[in-house]
């Protein structure tokens, strides 16, 4: 991109037309089935759903002037990029995601610690994406991220 987004729209209007589309449907996925009280906005120059300072003044311990991360979505130079902060905390969620994504998808997943790197713009499992993004809600993963990374 050539200049860095303010805005989840400007992001997307950034891109090339396939990737728009994608980052559309990704975009509108994630907002139809994220539990209530998230934002979106930008988040570490890619679009994420934050938990507002508003809601959790003490904002995210490696940046505590910036709202607490959730997912994000971000297109990169060879693929599509899914951040799931629970799936890194949640060793549970983890292994339903690995266990469902064959079900979903043609290819192999592609994962990093909370990243998912989706190569084939045609085969990104969007109905799969909708079950992740509404299987914690905000309360839970304050309460998650305050036990697994908060050092008091």
């Amino acid at each position: 991109m050539s200049n860095p987004a303010h805005t989840p729209d400007e992001y997307e209007n950034q891109l090339a037309d396939d990737r728009k589309a994608v980052i559309a449907k990704l975009r509108k996925t994630i907002l139809q089935h994220l539990p209530p009280g998230f934002e979106e906005t930008i988040s570490y120059g890619m679009i994420g759903y934050v938990v507002p300072l508003s809601i959790y003044p003490a904002g995210y311990h490696c940046k505590p002037d910036e709202p607490l991360p959730f997912l994000s979505i971000a297109s990169q130079k060879n693929f599509i990029a899914l951040y799931h902060m629970g799936m890194y905390a949640d060793e549970k969620l983890l292994q339903w995601f690995q266990d469902e994504y064959p079900k979903h998808a043609k290819s192999k997943l592609d994962m990093g610690k909370s990243c998912v790197r989706f190569k084939k713009m045609d085969d990104i499992p969007f109905k799969l994406i909708a079950e992740l993004a509404q299987k914690i809600t905000m309360a839970d993963w304050v309460s998650r991220y305050e036990s697994i990374f908060k050092k008091s």
